[in-house]
């Protein structure tokens, strides 16, 4: 499977045909912009797309079949200038499971604080070593995180090289006058969201995602019980991580996109199974306490 070769990415950089990574469908609304023509808003969204889809992000070979599936929508809520926008941004991404057509959700993240400039028919550009503009650090921090998180649902820390890279997006936007790249601003950040998922004591975080996905999903083609069985094994590795930040940021990002996935999988379970799951997710993810209790109820 495709982020096996993510150990290979320094041997693989060299005079091969690499492929881009994303497949990601872009959409722009602007419901509060309406004094503004459509088609300045329809560029934007090209370009965005343009960037995701067809800039080379790794060095890694992705056929066209293996590229990642995510989905971008950009919300203009303000316009304060002919080409200066604010508003917010929903990544997602879910991951193939072996053996299936189903995507698995992984990451779900509305990021409140996105503020750019933008000149119509433009390309974004982006260079890894500086801040050049402020959307472009946007959606090239949001790509290398979810490279991160695909990487490492596929391989044991297999996303480190890409968290790296998001780091240094966040670093070099240090200066930037616009939020949501400073440790300060806020604990739901850009810059805490990369900053806990390298941190130690979000090692958990990161073993939960090979081990549900890998060890949980990908088996359940040949043996759904025992599937089943290492995603609530994975689950309980999450305690840790609630143990030591509370209410963190990533733990929502991951809940947020799994807790349709965790009540289905789970409410035809066996009852000590479930309920095991249960109270170690009310107390990990009492956001979703409802949802669970549904869970709780079972059947089919």
């Amino acid at each position: 499977m495709r982020k096996t070769l993510v150990l290979l990415l320094a041997i693989l950089g060299g005079g091969m045909a690499v492929a881009q990574e994303f497949n990601c469908k872009v959409s722009v609304l602007a419901p509060q912009a309406q004094s503004t023509p459509k088609r300045v808003f329809e560029s934007m969204e090209t370009s965005i797309s343009q960037m995701m889809n067809t800039r080379r992000w790794t060095a890694l070979n992705f056929s066209p079949q293996e590229r990642i599936d995510c989905n971008m929508l950009l919300t203009i809520n303000e316009q304060s200038g002919t080409t200066t926008y604010k508003g917010t941004l929903q990544v997602i991404y879910s991951r193939p499971v072996y053996g299936s057509d189903y995507m698995s959700p992984v990451v779900d993240i509305l990021d409140n604080n996105v503020q750019f400039t933008f000149l119509e028919n433009t390309q974004i550009e982006f260079a890894p070593e500086r801040f050049t503009n402020n959307l472009s650090s946007v959606i090239a921090f949001y790509a290398y995180y979810i490279l991160g998180v695909d990487a490492d649902t596929y391989s044991p820390n297999g996303g480190s090289d890409f968290y790296a890279q998001a780091q240094t997006v966040v670093t070099n936007a240090q200066n930037a006058s616009e939020s949501g790249w400073k440790a300060f601003e806020d604990q739901k950040n850009r810059y805490w969201l990369i900053d806990n998922q390298q941190q130690a004591a979000f090692r958990p975080l990161r073993d939960f995602l090979y081990e549900y996905h890998r060890d949980g999903f990908d088996a359940m083609g040949t043996d759904v019980a025992g599937g089943r069985k290492a995603c609530a094994a994975a689950i309980e590795k999450l305690k840790a991580v609630h143990q030591a930040k509370p209410s963190s940021y990533n733990l929502q990002v991951v809940f947020n996109a799994k807790y349709n996935e965790l009540v289905q999988l789970f409410k035809s379970s066996d009852p000590q199974e479930r309920a095991k799951v249960y109270n170690t997710l009310q107390i990990i993810d009492p956001g979703h306490i409802n949802q669970y209790l549904e869970m709780m109820r079972g059947g089919r």
